[in-house]
């Protein structure tokens, strides 16, 4: 494996990455601002999380930011890398998830994440690394005009890499967004890639950047377009519906939770995905023919969404 990337350096990105983020959503939401909750984990590190609530636009956006050590890697990280059990491991990152107050506004996810294994002291074997992240876009009622434009941004951000890596990760991030249990995709998936060490510590490390910077270009123009969209009752009622799947997903699936938790994370901060409000009604089916028929017959359905005219 090649040298690894710079920890201070991967640290000041990410850190001003999260600056960056919560300055744009703040101009977007126009009304709320974020408020900043630092924290300390007993076994090492801590993180700052930063939460906005009761927005113009936004009734709950998450970003926060983590560096995190152990001495042992849960059962989540070595499922996969079981040469790494009872490892010693370190991980930084920041992810964010943002719940729109308008049903029209796509719910968002975004992570970008390092993570090394194996400093045992004494250890004669080099520590592990690699790179993850990604983002995926969650809408409640679909326009071809954002998912062509989320995903055109996504293929532009990896493209200066080579020409395989946009449908390489576009397939990871429909594959793993996927609730087995309903056998639906959570949303219109976007990019995820994890174990990403291949391009050598400065290349992947600067295509996290571009993972990382492409996400308020991909996301801010859909909230601009939709934020101020009329809408009624049915169409919150669907929302919140919908959001029982995002829960679902976040609690029953997702590695990144269950990494958090099984590793003795801070709750509050790894819950902080989840939406304010929510609801579920028993075996529900949207009416054929309606724009919420719409979402799971054309949107929840995975396609080339860059590649349409």
């Amino acid at each position: 494996m090649s040298s690894a990337p710079s920890l201070p350096a991967v640290r000041d990105y990410l850190l001003d990455l999260q600056d960056r983020i919560c300055a744009a959503l703040e101009a977007e939401d126009g009304q709320a601002r974020f408020h900043t909750d630092l924290w300390t984990r007993p076994e090492g590190g801590g993180g700052r999380t930063r939460i906005l609530a009761e927005g113009g636009v936004f009734e709950k956006a998450g970003v926060a930011f983590s560096h995190v050590q152990g001495t042992k890697l849960p059962p989540s990280a070595t499922a996969h890398r079981p040469e790494l059990a009872g490892k010693a491991w370190e991980a930084l990152g920041v992810s964010l998830v943002l719940h729109p107050r308008n049903p029209y506004v796509p719910t968002s996810h975004m992570n970008v994440r390092f993570f090394s294994a194996g400093h045992d002291a004494g250890a004669a074997a080099t520590p592990v690394w690699w790179f993850g992240g990604g983002f995926d876009l969650t809408p409640y009622y679909g326009f071809r005009e954002d998912a062509v434009h989320w995903h055109r941004t996504a293929r532009a951000a990896v493209a200066p890499f080579g020409p395989a890596l946009y449908p390489r990760f576009k397939d990871t991030c429909d594959t793993y967004f996927f609730l087995k249990h309903r056998q639906e995709p959570r949303g219109i998936g976007g990019l995820f890639f994890d174990d990403f060490n291949e391009l050598g510590g400065t290349r992947s490390f600067e295509l996290l950047r571009a993972v990382g910077d492409a996400f308020i270009p991909a996301y801010r123009p859909i909230v601009a377009r939709r934020k101020a969209t009329p809408h009624g009752e049915r169409e919150r009622r669907f929302q919140l519906y919908r959001r029982g799947r995002y829960v679902e997903f976040n609690l029953v699936w997702d590695r990144g939770t269950h990494f958090g938790l099984q590793s003795g994370g801070r709750t509050e901060s790894i819950l902080m995905s989840l939406p304010p409000l929510v609801r579920w009604d028993y075996d529900w089916k949207p009416e054929p023919g309606s724009p919420e028929a719409e979402l799971y017959e054309v949107f929840l359905q995975p396609r080339d969404w860059a590649g349409q005219d």
